[in-house]
């Protein structure tokens, strides 16, 4: 992965699981990363284990204010961001009909309104070093199938693929690159979480979650790995032409197939 040598990369949510994999990948193959989480003490910690030279910021990818104070930050002590990789996430289970407004809202807001306002900051910068980059929105195989209990997430995770798209036809000009990496469930702590409150919605145990919920449709009734995951991050941060722009990468031990 020499195309990633000295680049500078932007992983937002990654203090821990998918987001920390992903920095720390990079890190490891020679860029100077920026690990952006909500947590400022676990993105500082994240950052100095990964090291490299790697910096810990806070940003909450729902503010503006912080996002773009973030961005700014970076071009001050690395320069202008080359890959972004928006991650950030959260989980929220509930029947639709009985989930409040201001869950939707908040679900939106972090995947939708981050994915947004982050992507913005870095194409700015991309566009402004004259260098192009590459935009990596994080999906999931939420974003081409349903779940039940999971409407906000369903739907957010479906217009990733639509601003991806769009940043992919704006950049091109500029040389910016934008694709959805789309995981199957990766035993983080947000699926953790999810395995009880979802047998108790559906009113079956946890290992028949894990069995005939989670993994029934994989190929092999394997989880997807962090290192699956950062394998995939890498390969798309490292593409070298606008041949792979516009699409999304399903990473899911053939639960979904595309």
């Amino acid at each position: 992965m020499n195309e990633l040598q000295g680049k500078v990369a932007l992983v937002t949510g990654a203090a821990s699981g998918i987001g920390r994999a992903i920095a720390s990948a990079y890190a490891q193959a020679g860029a100077r990363v920026v690990v952006a989480d909500i947590a400022a003490e676990g993105a500082a910690e994240a950052a100095a284990a990964i090291g490299h030279g790697a910096l810990g910021i806070a940003m909450d990818v729902t503010d503006e204010a912080q996002v773009d104070d973030g961005f700014a930050r970076t071009r001050r002590e690395l320069g202008p961001v080359d890959i972004l990789v928006s991650n950030a996430g959260v989980q929220i289970i509930s029947p639709l009909v009985d989930l409040p407004f201001a869950d939707w809202k908040r679900m939106l807001a972090i995947h939708m309104d981050g994915a947004f306002l982050t992507s913005r900051a870095a194409m700015r910068q991309m566009v402004e070093s004259g260098r192009g980059g590459s935009v990596i929105l994080m999906g999931s195989a939420h974003s081409h199938v349903a779940s039940k209990f999971k409407a906000p997430y369903v739907a957010a995770k479906h217009g990733l693929l639509g601003l991806a798209r769009v940043i992919a036809k704006e950049g091109a000009p500029d040389g910016i690159r934008s694709n959805v990496i789309c995981p199957g469930f990766v035993r983080t702590p947000l699926v953790e979480k999810q395995i009880p409150e979802q047998a108790r919605e559906l009113g079956i145990s946890e290992d028949d979650v894990i069995r005939n919920v989670m993994l029934r449709d994989t190929v092999d009734g394997e989880f997807t790995t962090l290192e699956d995951i950062a394998d995939a991050a890498l390969f798309l941060a490292g593409f070298r032409s606008n041949a792979l722009t516009g699409q999304s990468l399903v990473v899911t031990h053939g639960w979904h197939m595309q």
